[in-house]
């Protein structure tokens, strides 16, 4: 009874995050609720609070599996690349296609915070951490110097300018990229970046 229990629980949270994942990939997290979510689950509003805590923990799962499949797609863009310059260009690219085709699942990522006091659990900030391990690998062949812990913070300093260049260009912020040179110039920006990494000593 107890497998079967636990069965029906795993589909109805399966259920639920699909459902979830759906409302935000069409309308983003603005106006998302818990009764529009289990309408389209075929469930009760109550059954939500049984497969989770709340809404945010919904939302959390989402974007782990948001994080699962952006690790997933710079995986695929490197593999068989051994040259750590066309690995770094490779998931870059991947990255901004991956924000291009699913803007509003890639936005909840960084839109979504926890109200304060409340911890991000710990499986979710290991899904972060899988993104920056696809840097952490040439980083360290273009820096073999570099201590493990700045090696971690650079790879940190490395995404964020990357995700910096694509989430004020595809949003149409001040001085964002326009579109339809937004992949060259962010070519040329890696080929920058790379100049700088192999002559940089620390």
């Amino acid at each position: 009874m107890t497998g079967k229990r636990e069965a029906k629980r795993d589909a109805l949270r399966g259920g639920l995050i699909d459902a979830a994942t759906t409302r935000i990939a069409e309308n983003g997290l603005s106006g998302l609720r818990a009764r529009d979510i289990t309408a389209d689950a075929g469930c009760a509003l109550g059954a939500l609070y049984t497969a989770f805590d709340d809404l945010d923990a919904l939302i959390i799962e989402v974007n782990s599996r948001t994080l699962r499949r952006i690790d997933a797609v710079m995986s695929a863009a490197v593999d068989g690349e051994i040259n750590p310059g066309r690995q770094m260009k490779r998931l870059a690219a991947a990255y901004l296609d991956f924000a291009r085709a699913h803007p509003r699942l890639w936005r909840a990522l960084f839109d979504h915070a926890l109200p304060e006091g409340r911890a991000v659990p710990d499986w979710h900030i290991e899904d972060q951490a899988r993104l920056l391990v696809h840097i952490v690998g040439p980083l360290e062949k273009l820096q073999p110097a570099l201590a493990r812990e700045k090696l971690r913070v650079r790879a940190r300093t490395l995404f964020a300018a990357v995700h910096g260049i694509v989430s004020i260009s595809l949003e149409n912020r001040f001085v964002g990229i326009p579109i339809d040179t937004l992949d060259d110039e962010l070519d040329r920006f890696i080929d920058l970046l790379l100049s700088g990494l192999t002559t940089a000593s620390g």
